[in-house]
């Protein structure tokens, strides 16, 4: 079956459910690929009339905001003893480490590290839950939630949706094969930077003196 032909199958409402859902349970603070699916839903939308991308957008920020909302509300209830917990289940993103590295975030920069956290990986699934466990007023959390959400998944979605567009044009003397492969480039070089980014952070974080307990 031709990609196209095959894209005309998929139901608008559950591409839309789907994108929601899973940046919904990722908000929550439990390690899903949303921004995956966004942009993989995102290029569906440039290449499928019957996915608008505005519906796409305002779908992934409803999901955002709610997810986060009610991660703030667990975390808030469950405290501590729920970070300890995720570590155990979900050790390769919750260990003591990420979550002491979140924890500065939020006390360093507040109501930011949640809006800016929206954009980085680690601190997207930490934001909410944290959040709630450091008792940040809920009225700060929700306008840095709704900002971050809006931005991101509005910004994410229109960026992707153009580039897709672009390159559909660019490549219709070629097959879908060609359209899939300078995805995956797009993909590549996104993890490359994100990747570098990690690696420059963990830098600064290692060359800034370690506090030295006061003797008794």
């Amino acid at each position: 079956m031709h990609v196209q032909e095959w894209l005309d199958t998929v139901p608008a409402a559950l591409v839309y459910a789907v994108v929601a859902l899973v940046i919904g349970v990722e908000s929550l603070g439990i390690p899903l690929p949303g921004e995956i699916v966004l942009v993989s839903a995102a290029l569906m939308s440039s290449q499928h009339d019957g996915i608008n991308p505005v519906v796409l957008g305002a779908c992934a920020t409803i999901g955002a905001v709610v997810g986060d909302s009610i991660g703030y509300a667990i975390g808030r209830k469950g405290g501590r003893p729920l970070l300890a917990w995720l570590g155990k289940k979900f050790p390769r993103h919750f260990s003591e480490g990420h979550v002491a590295t979140a924890e500065r975030s939020f006390t360093k920069w507040g109501m930011w590290a949640v809006f800016f956290g929206r954009f980085v990986a680690l601190l997207r699934i930490f934001a909410g839950p944290l959040a709630g466990v450091l008792h940040m007023p809920y009225w700060k959390f929700l306008i840095a939630n709704v900002l971050g959400g809006v931005i991101w998944a509005g910004g994410t979605t229109a960026v992707i949706y153009y580039v897709g567009v672009v390159a559909e044009a660019w490549l219709k003397k070629f097959s879908y094969l060609g359209l899939v492969a300078a995805v995956l480039i797009g993909l590549a070089s996104m993890l490359i930077v994100k990747r570098k980014a990690k690696k420059a952070s963990a830098e600064r974080e290692a060359a800034e003196p370690e506090t030295v307990p006061a003797a008794d």
